[in-house]
C-alpha cells in the first residue's frame, strides 16, 4: 500500500488520533499512532493500540437475515423496501424513525438524514449522540448562533489555567490528558483544576481539586461569573461590542451565586477551595474550560454548559489563543453527524426546523419530494412512541440502544412492541441485535471508507483498508439501495463516499454568505484522488479560509440575527433523581479506561479486560459500612426500574452517599451488569439529553456460597447462576458464583461440560477443581476456590493451544504453573505490567513514575495509568516510613 493509504483515525473517543495501519489482504495485524496527525502526534491510548486485537472475521455478522433466515442483499432490500412501504402506506410516513450512531461516518449520516427527512419525510432521526453531546450543542447554539465548539488542541499548549468539569480526560481522552501532562511539566506555573464529584485518574494533574455535590456544576459557574464583576475582572469592551444579555445573566447569578460562603455550603465543597478557584478564573486570562458527560448528562446540562460560556463571554475569553469553553466529544463522529443534521431536532449543514427558510432551502438544494417539516423525536422520546405504537418501524444503526439508553427494561418492551425493527450491525451478538426482524450486516472500522470530525473540528479520513468479511457492506450503500428501490433512484445515485462528501460540502455553502459558522465549501470539487488523500483539517474551509482556520470568533462576528454572542440567565438546578429514604444512594455511571460504549468491539481484545474484567460498584468506606457490603465482595444495586450487580470495590475518591458504575457490560458479557437499568428517563428539557450521572438507589450485598472461575474452548450459555465473561486467547473465561450450594460438582460439571476427564475435591476447605480433556487438547477447565485467589489465566490459557501431558495434568489440577505466576491486578494494560511487579521495583528503589518507566516501561505509551503508578509509589513510601 502507498504512504497514504494506510492512514486512518481511531473509531472511539471525540480526540479523533490518526493511526497508522499495517495489513495483509484480509485483516489489520498491527497498528501505531500516526505522527504527522496534529490531534495525537504519534500517540495512542490503549484501545487504540489494540484496534488491531479487534478487526478480523470472528465473532462478525456476516449474511443479511429476514425474520431469523439468511438470504442474499436483494432479496433483504426488497423485503425491507416492501415492509417500510406498506407501513408508511397505512400509517403515514412519521410512523418510521431511525436511530443512528457517532460511530458511523459522515458521508453514512449524510444519506441516512437525506432520505429520512428529504424523501421519506419522517424527522424522527435521532443518535445516540444525543446521549453524549447534545446539551452542548444547545448550549453552543443559543450562544453563538451555532453548533460551534471554538477552541483547538494546540489551545492546550498556550492556556494559562485549565479547568477540567465533569471530565476524567485520563481515562477518557488520554491522549488530550497526556497532552495536559507535558504542557503542565513545560511550565509548573500553569494551574490545573479539577471539578468533579469522584477524585478519579485526572485528579493526579490537578493543582486543585473540587469534589463537589453532583449537579451543582451551574452554581459555581454562576459564583464565577459574580465574583467576576465584583472583583472588576469583566472585559467591558468586549461585553459592549459583542454581546447582548449580558445585564440578565449576571442578575442571575448574582441572586443565586452573590455569596460564596453559600455557595460552598450548597455545593458541598471547602470556601477556600472555592475561593481560590475564584481567584485563579479572575486573575488568569488564558483560560481553558474542558466539560464533557458530567456536564451534558444532566437534566439541567444545557443551562450548565451556558454558565460556563457566560463566564467566557463576560471576559472575552475566546477566540484567542489558549482560551475558550472547550467541550470534549464523546464520540468519534459526535460532531459530523451533527454536520449532517443527525439529530432529530437538526436538519444538514447547520441548519433546523426553527424558520422555514431552513426548511425551504434544504429541501430546493436536495430537490425533495417530501421535506419533513419539523424537529421528530429525540431518543427518549423516540422509544416512549415506540412503545404507544406511534412508531411502527425503527431502523437502528451502529448502536445498541438496549444498553445505552435509560431504562433498559422499557426499551426492551418497547422494541419487542415494534412491527418492524431493522438494526445494521457489524458484530454478530449484541443485546439489540435479538430484537431484530431484519438483520443487515455493516463493514467496520477499517472496512468502511469516509471522513469524521473531532473535538476540534478537524475532518479526517477513515481510510477502508481491508475489505468488509462475507456479505457485509457500507452503510451508505446500503441506505442508498433501500432509496433506489422506494423510488428515489436519482437522488441517492452515489458511485462512492467521494460523491456524497462533495455534495454535502456543497450544501454547507448553499446560500451561507456567512449566515452560518460551518461551511466547507471549498472542498466541494475536490477530485475523487484529493478526496483520497485528504489530510486532516479544521473548519471552516471556504474562500476565506481555503486551508482551513482554526480560530472562530477572532473577528467578534458570532452567528446569530444580531451578530452577538448570548448569555443566558441561569438558574441552577438540582437534579430529577434524587435519594429517599428507600433509595438512599445517589448512583453515577460513566466509562472506564479500557473500555469502549458497549463492548462490543474492545470487548474482543483479552488485555483490554484485565485491567476491571467484570462490573463493579465504587463505593465510599462509610457506605461499605453501612450496607454491610466487603471489599470485592458481589452486591446488588436496585430501584422501582431494575438492578445491577457488580463486585464492591472500596475507594475513599468515592463521596459518601454515592456510587459509581461502569456503563459498558451487556448481556453479552454478563448477567445483569446493565448500568441503564436504574437510571429513570429525566431529560433535558431543551436537549432531550438524559440524566445519566445522576439515579438512585439502594444497595445490598449478595450471600454467595461459591465463587469459581471457568474456562472453556467454545463460549457456553450459562443459565441460573450469577456470571461474567472475558474472551482470552485461545478460550473464554467466566467468573461464577451463586447463593445456593452445589451438591455434587461432577454431576453440575457433567451437566454444563460433560464428563470431567480429571478432578480434585478438597471441599473441606471448599475446593473443586476438574478438566475436560479430549484426544491431548484441554476443552475445560473448573477451578472452585474458597477466597477467590485465581491462578494465572494467562498460562491457563496457553493451554488450550498445546497437547495436555502427565506433567501439564499435575499443574491443572494445582492451578499452578511451572515456576512464577504473573498475578495480581494489571495496571498497565499497553505493556501488561502487574502490580506485584511495580512494587517490587518500588521496593527496589524506583522512587518516580519514570524510573518505573524506564524499568518496566510502564507508563511510557498512553500514559493511562500514570495516576496509579504514582499512587502506588505513594502508598508505598508510606508504608516504608511507617516500618
Amino acid at each position: 500500500m502507498g504512504s497514504m493509504s494506510n492512514r486512518t483515525t481511531c473509531p472511539y473517543c471525540g480526540v479523533g488520533c490518526g493511526v497508522s495501519a499495517t495489513t495483509d489482504s484480509q485483516r489489520v495485524i498491527a497498528v501505531s499512532g500516526d505522527s504527522e496527525h496534529p490531534a495525537n502526534r504519534g500517540r495512542l491510548c490503549v484501545k487504540g493500540s489494540a484496534l488491531h486485537e479487534t478487526t478480523g472475521p470472528e465473532e462478525r455478522l456476516l449474511a443479511p437475515r429476514v425474520d431469523g433466515r439468511e438470504y442474499g442483499w436483494n432479496i433483504a432490500l426488497d423485503t425491507l423496501a416492501t415492509r417500510l412501504e406498506a407501513i408508511i402506506h397505512r400509517h403515514g410516513p412519521e410512523s418510521v424513525a431511525m436511530y443512528l450512531s457517532g460511530q458511523l461516518l459522515t458521508e453514512d449520516y449524510y444519506v441516512a438524514n437525506k432520505l429520512m427527512k428529504g424523501f421519506i419525510g419522517s424527522a424522527h432521526v435521532d443518535t445516540n449522540s444525543r446521549l453524549c453531546m447534545s446539551s452542548t450543542v444547545v448550549g453552543y447554539k443559543r450562544a453563538f448562533g451555532g453548533d460551534l465548539q471554538p477552541c483547538s488542541y494546540e489551545d492546550i499548549d498556550q492556556a494559562e489555567l485549565m479547568v477540567l468539569v465533569g471530565s476524567n480526560a485520563a481515562w477518557n481522552h488520554p491522549i488530550l490528558y497526556q497532552r495536559m501532562v507535558a504542557a503542565k511539566a513545560a511550565n509548573p506555573d500553569r494551574r490545573v483544576v479539577l471539578i468533579d464529584p469522584r477524585r478519579t485518574a485526572t485528579a493526579d494533574l490537578a493543582d486543585l481539586h473540587l469534589a463537589l455535590k453532583p449537579g451543582s456544576d451551574a452554581l459555581i459557574f454562576n459564583a464565577i461569573l459574580a465574583a467576576l464583576a465584583q472583583r472588576g475582572a469583566l472585559d467591558e469592551a468586549f461585553i459592549n461590542a459583542h454581546t447582548e444579555g449580558f445585564d440578565a445573566a449576571l442578575e442571575s447569578a448574582q441572586a443565586t451565586a452573590g455569596d460564596l460562603a453559600e455557595v460552598a455550603r450548597q455545593a458541598d465543597v471547602p470556601l477556600a477551595d472555592l475561593e481560590q478557584l475564584v481567584d485563579w478564573f479572575c486573575t488568569t486570562e488564558r483560560a481553558l474550560t474542558f466539560f464533557s458527560q458530567g456536564v451534558n448528562q444532566s437534566s439541567s446540562g444545557s443551562d450548565k454548559v451556558n454558565s460556563i460560556i457566560n463566564c467566557h463571554l463576560a471576559t472575552g475569553r475566546l477566540g484567542r489563543p489558549g482560551m475558550g469553553p472547550f467541550s470534549l466529544t464523546g464520540q468519534p463522529n459526535a460532531m459530523g453527524g451533527r454536520e449532517v443534521g443527525g439529530l432529530a431536532n437538526q436538519l444538514a449543514a447547520h441548519m433546523d426546523f426553527s424558520q422555514p427558510e431552513f426548511i425551504d432551502r434544504v429541501g430546493r438544494f436536495w430537490q425533495a419530494p417530501n421535506m419533513a417539516q419539523q424537529e421528530g423525536y429525540k431518543a427518549v422520546q423516540l422509544f416512549e412512541a415506540i412503545e404507544r405504537g406511534e412508531i411502527k418501524a425503527l431502523w437502528i444503526m451502529a448502536t445498541n440502544p438496549l444498553v445505552s439508553l435509560p431504562d433498559t427494561n422499557r426499551v426492551r418492551r418497547a422494541l419487542e412492541k415494534c412491527e418492524l425493527v431493522i438494526v445494521s450491525e457489524c458484530m454478530a451478538h449484541t443485546d439489540t441485535l435479538e430484537l431484530a426482524d431484519i438483520v443487515l450486516p455493516a463493514s467496520g472500522w477499517s472496512e468502511k471508507n469516509g471522513t469524521v470530525t473531532n473535538s476540534e473540528r478537524r475532518i479526517s479520513r477513515q481510510r477502508g483498508l481491508v475489505p468488509p468479511p462475507g456479505e457485509a457492506k457500507h452503510d451508505w450503500w446500503i441506505i442508498c439501495e433501500l432509496a433506489k428501490r422506494m423510488g428515489y433512484r436519482e437522488a441517492f445515485d452515489y458511485t462512492s463516499p467521494a460523491d456524497i462528501f462533495r455534495e454535502h460540502a456543497r450544501l454547507s455553502g448553499f446560500e451561507n454568505n456567512r449566515s452560518r459558522g460551518f461551511d466547507i465549501s471549498a472542498l466541494a470539487e475536490l477530485s475523487d484522488e484529493g478526496y483520497d488523500a485528504l489530510k486532516p483539517i479544521q473548519w471552516p474551509v471556504n474562500e476565506q479560509a481555503p486551508e482551513g482556520t482554526p480560530r472562530l470568533f477572532a473577528d467578534g462576528h458570532f452567528f446569530t440575527p444580531s451578530g452577538r454572542a448570548r448569555l443566558l440567565p441561569v438558574t441552577p438546578q438540582a437534579p430529577k433523581q434524587q435519594p429517599d429514604s428507600e433509595y438512599p444512594l445517589l448512583v453515577n455511571s460513566g466509562r472506564i479506561r479500557d473500555q469502549w460504549h458497549t463492548m462490543t468491539r474492545t470487548g474482543r481484545a483479552a488485555r483490554l479486560l484485565q485491567h476491571h474484567a467484570e462490573p463493579f460498584i465504587e463505593i465510599h468506606p462509610t457506605d461499605a459500612e453501612r450496607f454491610g457490603v466487603e471489599h470485592l465482595q458481589l452486591a446488588e444495586l436496585h430501584n422501582d426500574l431494575g438492578h445491577y450487580r457488580g463486585r464492591i470495590r472500596i475507594s475513599d475518591q468515592q463521596r459518601p452517599g454515592e456510587v459509581f458504575i461502569p456503563m459498558h457490560w451487556t448481556r453479552q458479557f454478563t448477567q445483569q451488569g446493565c448500568s441503564g437499568s436504574l437510571f429513570a428517563p429525566v431529560v433535558d428539557p431543551f436537549s432531550g439529553q438524559p440524566e445519566s450521572k445522576q439515579g438512585r438507589a439502594a444497595l445490598r450485598p449478595l450471600q454467595m456460597r461459591w465463587e469459581a472461575r471457568l474456562l472453556v474452548r467454545k463460549p457456553l450459555a450459562i443459565e441460573g447462576h450469577w456470571w461474567t465473561r472475558v474472551p482470552l486467547s485461545h478460550c473464554t473465561s467466566y467468573r461464577l458464583a451463586d447463593s445456593t450450594p452445589v451438591a455434587n460438582w461432577r454431576d453440575w460439571c457433567e451437566a454444563l461440560t460433560g464428563t470431567p476427564s480429571l478432578w480434585l475435591e478438597d471441599l473441606s476447605n471448599g475446593r473443586y477443581r476438574a478438566a475436560g480433556i479430549s484426544n491431548q487438547r484441554l476443552e475445560w477447565i473448573l477451578l472452585v476456590e474458597p477466597n477467590q485467589e485465581l491462578p494465572d489465566l494467562d498460562w491457563l490459557d496457553e493451554q488450550f493451544s498445546r497437547e495436555i501431558d502427565l506433567d501439564t495434568r499435575r499443574q491443572l489440577l494445582a492451578a499452578k504453573a511451572p515456576g512464577d505466576q504473573a498475578t495480581g491486578a494489571m495496571i498497565c494494560s499497553c505493556f501488561q505490567v502487574r502490580e506485584p511487579a511495580i512494587l517490587a521495583a518500588i521496593a527496589e528503589g524506583a522512587d518516580s513514575a519514570q524510573a518505573l518507566g524506564e524499568q518496566l516501561k510502564c507508563g511510557t505509551n498512553c500514559g493511562s495509568c500514570l495516576p496509579e503508578l504514582k499512587e502506588l509509589i505513594k502508598v508505598h513510601a508510606i508504608t516504608d516510613k511507617s516500618a
